[in-house]
């Protein structure tokens, strides 16, 4: 975590930024500058991922104290971030979420903004889980892309698509997953994709995870049936205990 201050108008800003390491990206990343940019500009090649390049002001671990949560997982909405009392910094980091909200409604988006304890876990088949945790991709009917960003805890990882398996091709994973299903041979992709065992991949040997970092908003390119690049392999990070993660995503 990099922590800068800069003076200006005679108030302090804290600007937050965990740098995207691209080292490993395979030219599967491509940075923006702006969310015009971001929202109008296509993917392409093995261009499958792309982030507004920007760094978070103010404090959102005082928005993220704000809240008590009963369950692992809260929405929080404009209307309960407006009515908190706030210092200076916990103003500019509210400034930066409601705006974020905004935008991307503007766009036709349904962005959801959560705190997050920890996401469910899925122990029905102990070989092959199919939570958030397990590197998958998003699919949709229509075409549409993920947009998602962390401003406080843990962010998400995203993989290289040559650095993963699907799972379902497997040979040890896919015998069990047949005998699992017990149908006829013409009903068993049906199988895997309806019940979304064939979004999940397995990380290669030697694979290297790219961390999402923090305040920089991702798009990621999804399954769709007009989609002309392969969706991006993505996964929800380990919480660390006590922690709460501060996520938008739509």
């Amino acid at each position: 975590l990099i922590i800068s201050f800069k003076k200006y108008n005679f108030v302090h800003y804290k600007l937050f930024n965990i740098m995207v390491d691209l080292s490993q990206a395979e030219n599967q990343i491509q940075r923006v500058n702006n969310f015009q940019e971001l929202i109008s500009t296509p993917f392409s090649g093995e261009v499958n991922a792309m982030y507004w390049n920007r760094k978070l002001i103010g404090d959102f671990s005082e928005i993220v104290k704000k809240f008590e949560l009963k369950d692992n997982i809260i929405e929080i909405n404009s209307e309960q971030l407006l009515e908190l009392e706030l210092s200076k910094q916990g103003q500019l980091a509210r400034e930066i979420l409601l705006n974020d909200l905004k935008v991307l409604k503007a766009q036709g988006a349904s962005p959801i903004l959560n705190l997050i304890k920890s996401y469910e876990r899925d122990d029905a088949l102990h070989f092959f889980p199919t939570d958030v945790y397990s590197f998958h991709v998003d699919r949709s009917p229509i075409p549409t892309n993920t947009f998602v960003c962390t401003y406080y805890g843990e962010s998400s990882d995203i993989l290289p698509n040559s650095q993963a398996v699907q799972k379902i091709l497997i040979p040890e994973i896919r015998n069990k997953l047949k005998k699992l299903y017990d149908g006829p041979d013409d009903g068993f992709e049906s199988f895997l994709s309806e019940y979304f065992f064939d979004l999940h991949y397995q990380e290669k040997p030697n694979a290297n995870p790219i961390n999402l970092g923090l305040g920089y908003l991702w798009k990621l390119a999804i399954d769709h049936p007009k989609s002309e690049v392969s969706p991006c392999i993505h996964r929800a990070p380990e919480e660390k205990n006590g922690q709460t993660r501060l996520l938008m995503i739509c």
